[in-house]
């Protein structure tokens, strides 16, 4: 045996071990090695108890439904059976209840496209409201109130006054002469809101665009834009909001401009029901070649209130502005504090009046609109209409004060109210001072 093997016996243990053939065989002595894939029996298992059965089976059915209703959902999202109702029910939203008792009581013909949609629930109701020709359906005239009105309007023979009353929560009705065409003076500034507030609504008219403010368009009577012509123009916001609360001529005619026109507006109106409303000449109009009644003036009232011509929202904006009118000396000193009133006055020499929606404090809301034709710049006129004012609030506040069953001793007390306010009314008339003031058209 050589070193060298020598050497690698004492390493790895080597033996040589003779054999019968006289070969030397070289024989490792080592450590068996295991074999890689040993077959290991596996252990016998056991049947789950009922518990482990019940668990585990209540476990798939819960995974097995949340899966089956993620499915669904996404079924209902993807495919969105509502949206064919989308618009109809963002259209009624916040209308549904108010236009609802509106036609109720009032019988007053909703919204056209509101109509459409509730006559597919309430045919009948709405098929009657839609075979009137008028464009309001009143209830009863108000006789006892129409008296007083007439009463007073009798006193002042050298005034022609018309007047027209709506209750609005039960449609009673008072018409004085109402429906006679007579000078519109500024009055003629509501209708013209309306068409503006009914282009907003519409997207023609944005309330921040700018309109020019042109030499065709500035006028000289009410208003202050006429002196502001360093001023190029005016949001179309702050247009109609001059328009009304200081009544700006100048602010009316671009306003009207900016709608096409005269002869566009007068169209609109006619097909709001609108009989003598109409627009002859750009403001001032002194000589009050511009018409309407108070008749057509309550009606377009009435159909804001009822959201017909414009959006709820538009509508309380055009209220709110209206809210803050600046003459105040027509309508509003007839009712007593508390009470609110979104009104428009018109004044010119001949003619004097005053519309407006008030809202009485027990919550009774009704529309007035008085109108008065009178000798040049009779102050008559003024307390002529701040009368009638007062004696229809009185008239309404006695009428919702009495209840339905009261005490013996209760008719008394209302009988002798009457000489009470008479006598009330008489003082306020003896202390109060009219001096004749020369006024711009209002």
């Amino acid at each position: 045996m050589s070193r060298k093997n020598s050497r690698r016996s004492a390493r790895s243990h080597i033996s040589l071990v003779p054999q019968p053939t006289n070969v030397t065989t070289l024989t490792v002595a080592s450590k068996p090695i295991a074999p890689t894939q040993a077959h290991r029996q596996r252990k016998p298992t056991r049947e789950p108890n009922w518990v482990t059965k019940s668990v585990l089976y209540t476990l798939r059915v819960g995974i097995l439904g949340a899966g089956l209703a993620v499915m669904a959902g996404t079924a209902l999202t993807v495919f969105a059976p509502t949206r064919f109702l989308s618009s109809q029910a963002s259209t009624l939203k916040g209308q549904e209840k108010a236009i609802a008792h509106k036609t109720a009581t009032v019988g007053i013909k909703p919204q056209e496209a509101i109509a459409k949609f509730v006559s597919t629930l309430t045919p009948q109701e709405h098929q009657s409201d839609s075979s009137t020709n008028t464009p309001i359906h009143l209830t009863e005239e108000l006789t006892p109130l129409k008296q007083k009105l007439a009463a007073l309007d009798k006193k002042q023979a050298k005034i022609e006054t018309q007047a027209f009353f709506i209750d609005l929560d039960n449609g009673k009705y008072v018409n004085l002469a109402g429906n006679i065409s007579i000078s519109a003076a500024s009055l003629i500034k509501i209708p013209v809101a309306v068409a503006f507030f009914q282009d907003v609504d519409a997207g023609k008219i944005k309330l921040d665009e700018k309109l020019p403010m042109g030499k065709d368009v500035i006028a000289n009577g009410s208003g202050d834009m006429q002196y502001q012509q360093g001023q190029k123009s005016f949001t179309a916001l702050e247009t109609v909001t001059k328009m009304i609360t200081i009544s700006d001529n100048t602010a009316t005619n671009m306003l009207i401009k900016r709608m096409g026109g005269k002869a566009v507006l007068d169209q609109r109106f006619q097909d709001w029901g609108l009989t003598y409303t109409k627009i002859h000449n750009l403001l001032p109009d002194l000589e009050g070649t511009n018409t309407t009644s108070s008749q057509d003036l309550a009606t377009i009232l009435l159909k804001v209130h009822q959201g017909e011509l414009i959006s709820l929202k538009s509508r309380d904006r055009l209220l709110g502005i209206m809210q803050e009118t600046k003459t105040r000396t027509l309508l509003p000193p007839g009712l007593e504090p508390g009470a609110i009133i979104s009104h428009k006055t018109g004044d010119i020499g001949t003619v004097l009046g005053d519309a407006g929606i008030i809202d009485m404090p027990s919550g009774k809301r009704y529309i007035e609109v008085i109108i008065a034709k009178r000798p040049y710049n009779d102050i008559a006129a003024r307390t002529l209409i701040q009368d009638m004012s007062r004696a229809t609030y009185q008239h309404l506040k006695a009428t919702e004060s009495v209840p339905a069953t009261k005490p013996p001793s209760v008719p008394t007390k209302v009988a002798t109210s009457p000489s009470a306010e008479k006598n009330k009314v008489d003082t306020k008339k003896a202390t109060t001072t009219s001096p004749s003031i020369l006024k711009k058209q209002d």
